[in-house]
C-alpha cells in the first residue's frame, strides 16, 4: 500500500506546477516525479499533468497566432484560453487532493504520453 500523504503531495506538485513558472518547471517537475516516484498514481498524475502543460502550450500558441493575424480581433480568445487554463488546473488540484485513489484524467486534451 502506498503513502497517503506523499500521494496527495506529489500529484498536487505535478499538477500545481505550472502556478511556479510558465516555462521550464511545469515541464520539469513532472518528468522527474514521474522517474522518482513508485506509486502507480502519482506517476498517472505526472503524465496527465505533462500532456495537460503540452496542451496549454499549444493552443496558447495557436490563440496567440490567431490573435496576432486577426490583428487584435479574436483578443478575447487569450482571455477564454487563461481561465480555462487556471479553472482546469485549479480543478486537479482539488480532485488530487481530495480524491487521492486515482489519478486526475483533463477533459479534451491531446495525449502525447
Amino acid at each position: 500500500m502506498y503513502d497517503t500523504d506523499s500521494r496527495k503531495l506529489l500529484s498536487a506538485l505535478c499538477h500545481g506546477a505550472i502556478f511556479l513558472n510558465f516555462i521550464v518547471v511545469p515541464i520539469a517537475i513532472p518528468i522527474v516525479i514521474f522517474f522518482i516516484a513508485q506509486d502507480p498514481v502519482v506517476k498517472d498524475n505526472a503524465k496527465e499533468a505533462l500532456n495537460f502543460y503540452l496542451n496549454v502550450w499549444l493552443f496558447g500558441a495557436i490563440v496567440g497566432v490567431l490573435a496576432t493575424v486577426t490583428f487584435g480581433l479574436l483578443t478575447p480568445l487569450l482571455g477564454l484560453w487563461f481561465l480555462i487554463h487556471w479553472g482546469l488546473t485549479i480543478w486537479a488540484l482539488f480532485n488530487v487532493l481530495g480524491e487521492s485513489e486515482k489519478s486526475f484524467r483533463y477533459p479534451l486534451i491531446l495525449r502525447v504520453f
